[in-house]
């Protein structure tokens, strides 16, 4: 991946790549050429992608009916409305919100993400999911975030980018954070793959990623899970994404295949 500070356009990024399979204009050739390659192998990653935003919206609407007003979310993304921030504002106008990533891209659309409701607040972090000691101390997110009160972090579509022991990561990021505060996680998974050759299988799309220098690590349900080490799960648990808190909604046939990505949130108590 692109380093913080360093804007290469002649090489593909995973959050330029997720901006074109969502239908947006701010990526270029590389990521083009990369978007279409891995339509070829996973036509459905147009589908992963737009429930991955599905998912944010669900998890942020619940984290704010259970009364969170802090969100943290790594690995933001270039600006896809509703963001993260409207959505939270939306039902809180006092919410406050710290926005992180890495690409210079997502940078340059900072004031995007930064057009907050009059009570509430946001911020931009320009650093990496696998620093989170760096994230923690950012000035910007000590300036609106107030570390004693619970604060809700998300990492959506991002885990699986971040090289390292991600455990660790998590933990770290945790730690500081006070009681109340909660994780909400979107995973991709090769679980719905019909073994390692499934020529209809995430491991393929996945391939697309190694193939161009994006480290990518799919994680099983049970890995999953483990990310949420000693915190408490808030029901259903672990669970592909657009089936979380949608008891009883029907799907098409084949649609947990097409988007392969569990999510989760937990509570730490």
């Amino acid at each position: 991946m692109a380093s913080s500070r360093e804007l290469r356009t002649d090489v593909p990024h995973s959050a330029r790549m997720y901006d074109y399979f969502l239908g947006g204009k701010d990526n270029y050739e590389a990521d083009r050429e990369a978007g279409d390659k891995a339509l070829a192998e996973f036509p459905a990653v147009r589908v992963t992608a737009q429930t991955n935003r599905e998912f944010m919206r669900t998890a942020t609407r619940y984290l704010a009916g259970e009364g969170v007003r802090q969100f943290l979310d790594i690995g933001t993304g270039i600006p896809t409305e509703p963001n993260l921030h409207q959505v939270a504002q939306g039902l809180a106008p006092e919410s406050r919100v710290v926005y992180v990533d890495n690409d210079p891209l997502v940078f340059s659309h900072a004031r995007a993400l930064l057009v907050s409701a009059e009570e509430g607040r946001t911020a931009f972090v320009l650093a990496d999911a696998g620093k989170p000691e760096e994230i923690l101390h950012a000035p910007e997110l000590m300036e609106t975030l107030d570390l004693s009160q619970p604060v809700a972090v998300s990492l959506m579509a991002v885990l699986h980018f971040v090289p390292g022991d991600v455990l660790e990561i998590v933990r770290t990021l945790m730690e500081p954070l006070a009681k109340g505060s909660y994780l909400a996680i979107s995973h991709v998974t090769t679980d719905f793959d019909a073994g390692p050759d499934d020529p209809e299988g995430m491991a393929r799309l996945l391939q697309v990623y190694i193939d161009r220098g994006i480290p990518v690590q799919p994680r099983t349900r049970g890995a999953v899970e483990q990310l949420f080490d000693g915190l408490e799960l808030v029901e259903p648990g672990v669970e592909i994404i657009h089936r979380w808190r949608n008891p009883g909604e029907e799907f098409p046939p084949g649609h947990d295949k097409n988007v392969s990505l569990y999510g989760a949130v937990g509570k730490k108590v």
